[in-house]
């Protein structure tokens, strides 16, 4: 598997293109994150994503009403093992209340003819709360 179909797709994600977004991913494609995530708290959306098209609205219209501006994701590592990647990073930007958000996280991508298939995320979500809302989820 070639790391630059990884890094096309977080491009694509970071264009907050719905066509671009919708290119990466296969129809039925899930996307799952930890439930209770500051993130998903805080958009009021789902942390399980089933299918392109609800994977496409959140990219495109949920993610950047909360990170606004200067979105930088810098990778730490891409690892490899047929169908699946794991890519490790750092999420850092600017939230639409002028906070800053920083926190990493791990990323493992199953891909099913050059398409994501399935993508599981990892965070610290107690450092998430606390970056968007000041507090830690007890």
């Amino acid at each position: 598997m070639s790391y630059s179909v990884i890094q096309t797709a977080f491009q694509a994600l970071a264009s907050y293109d719905p066509d671009r977004i919708s290119a990466i991913f296969a129809e039925d494609a899930e996307w799952l994150s930890p439930p209770g995530n500051a993130v998903a708290v805080a958009l009021e959306a789902t942390h399980h994503m089933v299918g392109r098209k609800a994977i496409v609205h959140f990219f495109a219209e949920d993610f950047p009403r909360l990170f606004v501006r200067d979105v930088i994701l810098t990778f730490h590592g891409f690892h490899a093992a047929g169908e699946r990647m794991i890519v490790e990073a750092t999420l850092a930007a600017k939230l639409a209340d002028g906070k800053h958000y920083i926190n990493d996280y791990c990323f493992v991508f199953e891909l099913r003819d050059g398409l994501i298939h399935r993508a599981r995320e990892y965070v610290d979500t107690a450092r998430g709360h606390r970056m968007i809302f000041g507090e830690v989820l007890q």
